[in-house]
């Protein structure tokens, strides 16, 4: 396979890792500054701070703006594409950079107005540990991007980024010749599926780990893009805040320390993952809005009853300053979250992606809050309601539906998709992979459920209910029963005002909608199908797959 520009850029690439729980790294104590060491230690060349690990492994960052302006590993240049460097954002402009050595740890602190960020080296390591403290709205920084040069990895996940030949939205999503889409968006995985992303050429790996993403927004679930190819280079993302279908408020505060590492071609060290990265080493730093891992703690839960065993169980923790999470052991339920700043948070427990509890929890420095065994009430998971018929099971995403896995790293008018159209019968066995993932106004609404209903049930009103589990430009379902009974246009639900369906996306907030369905409008010929026709309804949106739309969770009629 070509590379960029025309080149082989390696053997593989990886986006690996199964995410452990939210737990904090905390730092803080000032720093002497010292002379540069032998190998070890810092220079000055005028322009930039450059630092040697003393293992294989050189970075520079500009005494100016703060950018690392180069990055080299094994005598090799890994930093820089399209003439960019890396960076906060889209780089910081003029600020303050300070350098300080103590001991084995050498300490960058960059200050730009009321926003901090930092860089960390350790003597004999290959990684650059960093921070990023965002105190208010005045700086737009929600991400730190290493671009990386072209030519050096290759260029073959599903979910890369690449200048083709057709632009088919918003200047960012991109088609190629055989009709496969490509974005940026589409990194596939939710916070909680990944410690680090990266590449590897089998002898040389360049990564990004994630810091436990206390102060980001969205919860375990989010999707936003972890890092892009082009024919100018590559990019490595650590989100720290990112607008694109977001759920929640923007935190502020300090995140990290997320990674920049260079292996020999293999993962990065399991030491430097979320919520089992200790740093210790980092506690006397001065780190603006560093607390310790003694100033932190834990939430710890002995059991949940009342689960599906069918479906994984996560925790979450949030307040307006912080979120956490946790996954719940398969066999009993229990889950320990630790690194927990402070304060009192909103605990969830969620069946797949769908909350099926709420409740409160406090948490102390240094402590450990035991709860009891929570008890899921039946009520709460609509899976045990008792349905004539039910499309898809209730877990809060739009896994089984048709097209459901492809849309998280692919354009809805991707070659790879099954027909958008197309209707159901219940009791064909094929009834949740017929129906689509997603429903929009100007492409499939008035999709089509057949099903047929004894003289008992035919007899009396029935609820219908419809999950979704987010919805562009406030699409939302309408439907009509048997060309005879059209229900009232709900009212939209509170869903993220962006792109959402088009951008792998289905993550918003889950809503259920009901409809009571009087006898009347039912067939009363036990033999006949009743035509269930489902339509988009909204005002807003533009066309085709940017028109209004909205992700299904589950469709059933209720006993």
């Amino acid at each position: 396979m070509s590379g960029i520009n025309g080149r082989p850029l390696g053997r593989r690439t990886f986006v690996l890792g199964s995410a452990a729980a939210a737990g904090g790294a905390a730092l803080a104590g000032p720093l002497a500054e010292s002379a540069s060491a032998a190998s070890f230690g810092w220079s000055d060349d005028g322009s930039n701070y450059v630092v040697d690990t003393g293992a294989s492994l050189v970075f520079k960052v500009s005494k100016t703006n703060g950018d690392l302006t180069s990055l080299v590993y094994k005598g090799t240049e890994y930093q820089g594409y399209g003439g960019k460097n890396s960076h906060v954002e889209s780089g910081l402009g003029t600020s303050t950079v300070t350098i300080a050595q103590s001991g084995t740890t050498i300490l960058i602190s960059v200050t730009y107005g009321t926003l901090k960020h930092y860089y960390a080296a350790r003597s004999g390591e290959n990684n650059v540990y960093l921070w990023t403290n965002k105190a208010d709205s005045s700086v737009t920084a929600t991400r730190y991007i290493v671009r990386v040069k072209a030519g050096l990895f290759l260029n073959d996940e599903p979910d890369s980024y690449t200048y083709a030949p057709t632009v088919i939205e918003s200047a960012d999503v991109f088609e190629k010749s055989d009709g496969q889409t490509r974005a940026k968006h589409y990194s596939k995985l939710r916070v909680m599926d990944y410690n680090y992303v990266g590449w590897t050429t089998g002898s040389v790996g360049l990564w990004v780990v994630r810091s436990n993403h206390e102060k980001a927004s969205g919860g375990p679930f989010y999707r936003s893009l972890l890092r892009h190819q082009s024919a100018d280079g590559g990019g490595l993302y650590e989100i720290l805040y990112y607008g694109e279908n977001q759920t929640e408020s923007e935190r502020y505060g300090l995140q990290g320390p997320y990674v920049i590492a260079l292996t020999d071609g293999g993962a990065p060290s399991s030491s430097l993952y979320a919520g089992t990265l200790t740093t210790s080493w980092a506690d006397s730093l001065g780190i603006s809005g560093y607390v310790s891992t003694s100033g932190r703690g834990r939430v710890a839960g002995v059991g949940i009853s009342g689960r599906d065993t069918a479906y994984a169980y996560t925790v979450g923790l949030a307040n307006s300053a912080a979120q956490y999470w946790g996954s719940a052991r398969s066999s009993d339920g229990y889950f320990s979250v630790a690194g927990v700043l402070p304060g009192t948070y909103t605990l969830t427990v969620f069946k797949g992606e769908l909350a099926v509890y709420t409740g409160s929890v406090t948490v102390t420095a240094g402590a450990t809050t035991t709860l009891n065994t929570i008890a899921i009430a039946s009520s709460n998971d609509p899976s045990n309601a008792s349905a004539i018929w039910r499309i898809n099971n209730w877990d809060g995403t739009p896994g089984g539906f048709k097209n459901a896995d492809l849309m998280t790293y692919a354009h809805p008018s991707d070659v790879r998709a099954a027909s958008w159209t197309g209707n159901v019968v219940i009791g064909s066995g094929t009834e949740t992979s017929a129906f689509p993932c997603y429903l929009w106004k100007d492409v499939n609404s008035g999709i089509i459920v057949y099903f047929k209903l004894t003289a008992a049930q035919a007899a009396a009103a029935h609820t219908l209910r419809i999950g979704v589990t987010t919805a562009y430009a406030n699409g939302r379902p309408q439907v009509v029963v048997n060309d005879a009974w059209t229900s009232a246009v709900p009212s939209p639900p509170t869903q993220p005002s962006t792109r959402s369906l088009t951008v792998g996306s289905y993550r918003g907030n889950n809503n259920t909608f009901t409809y009571s369905v009087p006898a009347s409008a039912w067939l009363t010929d036990t033999s006949a199908y009743n035509t269930l026709k489902i339509y988009v309804a909204s005002g807003s949106g533009t066309t085709s797959f940017l028109s209004a739309g909205t992700s299904i969770d589950a469709i059933d009629l209720l006993a």
